[in-house]
């Protein structure tokens, strides 16, 4: 799995053939397929793995009893951090959504498809029913709250800023100001 992450953040899907995870493991090709039947399963599992690993980072410290704002930062602030401690599972994940892995992913979720619970649409949901966000589709929501941390995650990632604390959470207020219902 450590193979297959730090090859595919570098090279992309497409010029990690199993071969060369394979290799940069040090086992033959076969010993990868006795636990992933395909690439696509290797790519799916990785990207689960990594998502329960957000998870984890992410409920540590939450504040389930604290108002909505406090929690929406909590969370922001967290996944961000996790970004900037995480830089190859940030560049994973970013090939993902962009991918038509995540693409498939996202649309099914968003739509409700696959029965599964998201902490963000959950806690979007709450805040459009309880008129503490802007009244507007989940979806929205999310791009405005969440879209600009993937720029300075890649950012910081590119050394173009190196994000201090003190920035992180003037970023989540700013976001969070960006979807309040004033």
């Amino acid at each position: 799995m450590s193979a297959a992450l730090e090859l595919i953040s570098e090279q992309g899907f497409h010029k990690a053939p199993m071969s060369r995870i394979a290799d940069k493991a040090g086992v033959g090709a076969g010993t990868i397929y006795l636990y992933f039947e395909s690439k696509d399963m290797l790519i799916k599992t990785l990207y689960r793995e990594l998502e329960n690993e957000i998870m984890t980072a992410i409920q540590k410290g939450y504040p389930e009893s604290e108002s909505f704002r406090e929690r929406f930062i909590h969370i922001w602030t967290s996944l961000l951090r996790y970004f900037i401690a995480n830089p190859l599972h940030f560049r994973y994940l970013e090939q993902y959504h962009n991918s038509p892995y995540g693409v498939s992913m996202r649309r099914d979720r968003i739509l409700s498809k696959t029965g599964d619970s998201s902490i963000f649409i959950d806690l979007f949901e709450e805040g459009v029913s309880s008129h503490t966000v802007k009244d507007l589709p989940i979806i929205m929501l999310f791009a405005l709250a969440f879209g600009p941390m993937v720029f300075l995650a890649r950012d910081h990632t590119l050394a173009l800023i190196k994000l201090q604390d003190a920035h992180i959470v003037q970023a989540a207020t700013a976001y969070w100001e960006a979807i309040e219902n004033k």
